[in-house]
């Protein structure tokens, strides 16, 4: 077992992990990375003279991240900067409508309270016992477990949790499910967003991901550097285990041989022979043909319909007034379902959309030393990618119609830098064979939760990692697949691996420090 030789294809969080927990374990453990910098989505790019981040901001379920480095002898608070966070959101409809969420649910029930009454409070109080139980039923037999179907869930959880599964109402959709503790159409939106963290419509998402709210009030942190300064964490350390990682190195083919995986063959032709491959990338990607014919199999087709939500970007520096941005603050819509239906029926960018600000100089509750501050705003937006790629126009348009809603809610922006625009087009390039859904597929109706593929595939040595698969999107759900798939290589191959005490250093790194990361 010790001599199996792994190839982890991309070093996105999910590979990273995967790599860490094999390296650990004693095995030989080489990532490529077509990148010039890990962590695939969870990306940097330059603007002026500072870098900002591009990708996911929201770090949550950290208990995934401090079992990992456990496993290897580490511990999370030794390699990065971490501040919890009290305020997890501000949120804004109008100048006069703003609604702050806590980490303390009293607190939260207050502000809610004097938003909308006391009906919408008690609600959310009820609503809090609800999000904890759906997280709860589902942790240890979904999160934890590997993938399974509607009946491998039932028979994990056993007859006496039989109960708890049906009460966490799997059938319901989010917006319906929402309707049993709100009325006010404000707090449906704001619960209803929760879908768009696996890149899915409120109105077709399954009432399960109330779970989110479960996960944020658990504990938010801001992380200094960015959720990139985390990737670069875990690389350095599945190096000192003994991983090596290249970067700036693409692949271009899976290979297999008698019916297994033998190897990769990479950009420049030259090939890496591996007894076992982890593939990192887009299952879309990887089900079109991407990394071979061969390889195809192990991959997902994805509909254009079951594709996850994209997005527009703008990265930029500015100077702010008017409003009192948070860490996280989002701008809401006046109407949610026609936001939707634009986007997923018509697939056109909303004329009056929702935009999410990540304001990356200030503390979760908004304090900030002045001056131009970096911005990341994102609306959602259809993922048609290479199939039909936005114009100047329609960039220019959205961008406009964006600081519209800003201004409508108050917040203006003065001594505006050069925007770092990222399209679905963009993200189609990065992430190949995904057309930009930055989820995969997205989670439309109880059934399609159950339709990611696992760790393990048609394919003998094929193992796969990544928010595009079990258990789900997100930093911490893709940082578990990449656990999982680790289990289930080391369980294939006989061993439950070494202790992070004994496992081998001196790995290497051929990480380019100027280097943009693509991928």
């Amino acid at each position: 077992m010790t001599g199996a030789r792994i190839v982890v294809i991309g070093a996105g969080i999910g590979g990273l992990a995967t790599a860490l927990s094999l390296a650990r374990a004693g095995l030989s453990v080489t990532v490529v990375e077509r990148a010039g910098a890990p962590g695939g989505k969870m990306r940097s790019v330059a603007v002026e003279d500072t870098r900002i981040e591009a990708g996911p901001t929201v770090f949550t379920m950290r208990w995934v991240f401090d079992e990992l480095l456990a496993e290897c002898g580490a511990r999370l608070e030794e390699r990065l900067s971490l501040q919890g966070a009290s305020l997890l959101a501000r949120h804004a409809w109008s100048r006069d409508e703003r609604l702050n969420l806590f980490a303390d649910i009293d607190a939260s029930v207050e502000a809610i309270r004097e938003f909308a009454g006391r009906r919408e409070a008690e609600g959310y109080r009820r609503f809090c016992g609800r999000a904890a139980e759906v997280y709860r039923t589902l942790e240890g037999p979904f999160i934890r477990g590997g993938r399974t179907g509607p009946a491998g869930l039932a028979r994990r959880v056993g007859l006496s949790g039989m109960g708890d599964l049906w009460r966490i109402q799997p059938f319901a959709t989010l917006w319906a499910g929402l309707k049993d503790y709100f009325s006010d159409p404000r707090l449906l939106q704001l619960f209803g967003r929760y879908a768009t963290y696996c890149g899915a419509s409120p109105f077709t998402a399954p009432a399960t991901l109330m779970l989110v709210a479960h996960v944020e009030q658990a504990g938010v942190w801001t992380v200094k550097g960015g959720l990139s300064a985390l990737a670069a964490a875990l690389a350095d350390l599945a190096v000192e285990r003994g991983a090596e990682i290249r970067y700036g190195v693409g692949v271009d083919e899976i290979e297999v041989t008698s019916g297994r995986v033998s190897g990769v063959r990479l950009a420049d032709g030259s090939r890496l022979p591996a007894d076992v491959v982890v593939c990192n990338g887009d299952v879309a990607g990887l089900g079109a043909g991407l990394l071979g014919r061969a390889a195809a199999p192990a991959g997902d087709r994805i509909a254009r319909s079951e594709r996850s939500l994209s997005a527009v970007t703008f990265c930029l520096r500015a100077e702010t007034a008017g409003f009192p941005l948070a860490h996280h603050t989002v701008f809401f819509s006046p109407d949610y379902r026609a936001e939707f239906d634009t986007i997923l029926r018509d697939r056109r960018l909303p004329t009056d959309p929702t935009v999410y600000v990540c304001a990356q100089d200030r503390s979760a509750e908004g304090a900030f030393a002045g001056g131009a501050e970096r911005l990341l705003m994102l609306v959602n937006a259809p993922a048609d990618g290479l199939e039909r790629p936005l114009d100047a126009t329609e960039i220019a348009r959205c961008e406009s119609n964006l600081k519209a809603r800003l201004h409508a809610c108050g917040l203006s922006l003065t001594r505006e830098s050069q925007a770092v625009v990222t399209t679905p087009d963009d993200f189609a390039a990065l992430f190949p064979g995904s057309q930009g859904a930055l989820y995969g597929r997205a989670p439309q109706g109880w059934a399609a939760t159950f339709k990611r593929p696992g760790s393990r595939t048609k394919v003998p040595g094929l193992y796969l990692a990544g928010g595009s698969v079990h258990p789900g999107p997100g930093v911490p759900m893709a940082a578990q697949s990449g656990r999982l798939a680790a289990q289930a290589i080391l369980a294939d191959l006989g061993s439950t691996g070494r202790s992070g005490a004994t496992a081998m250093r001196g790995g290497t790194s051929m990480r380019s420090a100027t280097t943009e990361p693509t991928a």
